[in-house]
């Protein structure tokens, strides 16, 4: 059975670790917040200018004052900072954020990235993105195998604008959980009751297959 977005967040979350500053993009990356395993401390950041933010709140608790970089409403934890972008952005450009998860469009079996512009379609811009993929140390991508059409978002190339290059890590897709080597997207795990043929048959990049591949644990 394919995952949900939930179940995405929550299988990125586990690659976690404890110390870890963590940026989480737009979309299913902001889920991961929820999904933090215990025990394990991180500090997430959002490049509108916050250190410390925590789950989203529960229906009712919002504060509009409190919002992520996608606008949406947060909560923090004790021992949170306030600052300007340029002081977030500067964090970022140092090379000080251990781990961001991105959402894509495409991504290729280099690792390079496309997740902001569809020619011919009206976006909001790359936002913090190009920073993000220029200077993280790691790079998780959470997002559908597939596109709307059906066709692969794991490709040999990527067809759309690039964000980045050569700079994912990881992927983390409704079917399977990749990482990326010189070689393409090796399979790691798969989602439990997809089969690695179904896997295969939407993967259009090159896919390496090593030996018994087991299912995820959620």
């Amino acid at each position: 059975m394919a995952l949900d977005k939930f179940q995405i967040a929550k299988r990125i979350a586990q690659d976690l670790k404890d110390g870890f500053y963590v940026n989480l993009g737009i979309g299913i990356p902001t889920l991961v917040a929820n999904y933090i395993p215990a025990g394990v401390n991180v500090i997430l950041q959002s490049e509108n200018g916050l250190l410390g933010m925590g789950p989203f709140p529960m229906e009712g608790d919002e504060n509009p004052d409190l919002i992520n970089a996608g606008k949406q409403t947060i909560t923090t934890l004790p021992g949170s900072s306030f600052f300007d972008s340029a002081m977030s952005f500067g964090m970022i450009r140092a090379g000080k954020v251990d781990l961001t998860v991105l959402g894509a469009m495409e991504v290729s079996e280099r690792g390079d990235i496309a997740n902001w512009k569809i020619p011919g379609k009206m976006v909001k811009g790359m936002g913090g993105a190009m920073d993000l993929v220029a200077s993280a140390k790691n790079i998780i991508v959470a997002m559908m195998h597939t596109n709307p059409k059906g066709e692969s978002k794991l490709l040999p190339d990527c067809t759309l604008p690039l964000t980045g290059v050569a700079c994912v890590k990881k992927i983390v897709t409704e079917l399977a959980y990749f990482e990326i080597s010189d070689n393409g997207f090796v399979l790691l795990e798969r989602a439990p009751g997809v089969s690695i043929d179904e896997i295969k048959a939407k993967t259009a990049g090159r896919l390496i297959v090593k030996g018994e591949i087991p299912e995820m644990v959620l």
